[in-house]
């Protein structure tokens, strides 16, 4: 005698056994999506880096070997990379210009966004803090970017704050609504 398949109904151990061997198999498969997504965020992370540290490269460069008359100030020294701390406090600055009365802050992003403008005024106030000997210099700040967008662009000059672009194979800086921080 033959079972039509219409009236099989299975049991509840062998339900039970094909929803643990589903569960196995998504439990693999989420595990290799996570490697993989893991992966893929160390890889995308590299890329940012890269194009961050090419970017500080470019100015830190257009900063050492060009002009350093700006922000109405003619600097002596220029430094990057520079990093301090102090009673919990810890900043880290970009590139750094100095004279004996003045110190330029410079904020490098390669694709600078409106978020970063809270970051760069946070900077003269932890400067201050952070090197005491300059507590009383006139402190400017820049913010350089290998791209800005007109709103961005717009907000920095509202807030006192130089506008540091490539155009081409040149640096432009606009620090005309520059002030004093």
């Amino acid at each position: 005698m033959q079972v039509s398949n219409q009236n099989y109904i299975p049991s509840f151990e062998n339900i039970l056994a094909s929803l643990e061997r589903t569960d196995k198999i998504l439990t693999e498969k989420f595990a290799e999506t996570d490697k993989q997504m893991r992966e893929l965020q160390k890889t995308v992370g590299s890329w940012a880096n890269n194009h961050g540290s090419f970017a500080e490269e470019y100015f830190f460069n257009s900063f050492e070997n060009g002009k350093k008359e700006f922000f109405g100030e003619k600097f002596d020294k220029v430094a990057k990379h520079v990093t301090h701390f102090w009673q919990g406090l810890e900043d880290e600055y970009d590139i750094v210009l100095y004279n004996h009365a003045s110190v330029a802050l410079i904020e490098v992003k390669y694709k600078a966004h409106k978020n970063d403008i809270p970051i760069v005024l946070k900077k003269a106030e932890t400067f201050r803090i952070l090197f005491p000997n300059y507590k009383d210099a006139k402190i400017y700040l820049g913010l350089a970017s290998m791209s800005f967008y007109p709103e961005l662009e717009q907000e920095c000059i509202n807030q006192g704050i130089a506008v540091i672009k490539q155009v081409g194979d040149t640096v432009v800086i606009n620090d005309k609504h520059l002030k004093v921080f």
